[in-house]
């Protein structure tokens, strides 16, 4: 199972996914340029040396990395979906894209991903936070592939 992040933008979000990959042995891709250094002290702070323990792939640009990533299924997590990830088979071999925190991805990606999914929420709230989210849907991810014991 991967999660793939767009251009993160908030190092303690970062670093909490890096740590939530590596309790569950998920592997973490990083489409660059990220909005902070991987040296950032609040980054350093949450990611703690969880960092080690599992596989962080990092590419420069999203066409490196649909290039990289040519046989797997991206699935988009987006508030602007129409899909619900509960009613969604996940295959082990899926990449869950999640979007930068203040811009989600462009509008041309939302038109070539196929596959788009959300997090039913309250009406009346915007978002959750990406780590949650992230939480959230590799958790179904993995119960549905029976990874989590």
């Amino acid at each position: 199972m991967h999660i793939a992040l767009y251009k993160p933008d908030i190092p303690q979000n970062t670093a909490a996914i890096i740590r939530l990959s590596s309790c569950f042995g998920l592997k973490l891709h990083i489409v660059e340029p990220c909005g902070f250094s991987l040296e950032d002290a609040r980054f350093k702070r949450v990611v703690m040396d969880y960092i080690g323990l599992n596989k962080i792939f990092r590419y420069e640009d999203y066409n490196i990395f649909l290039k990289k990533n040519s046989k797997s299924r991206i699935i988009l997590m987006t508030t602007k979906a129409k899909k619900s990830y509960l009613k969604f088979k996940f295959k082990n071999s899926d990449i869950l894209l999640f979007g930068r925190e203040s811009k989600g991805v462009p509008e041309n990606l939302h038109k070539t991903i196929k596959n788009k999914l959300k997090i039913p929420i309250n009406k009346k709230t915007r978002s959750l936070n990406v780590a949650m989210t992230v939480a959230i849907v590799a958790s179904e991810a993995l119960r549905q592939n029976n990874f989590l014991k």
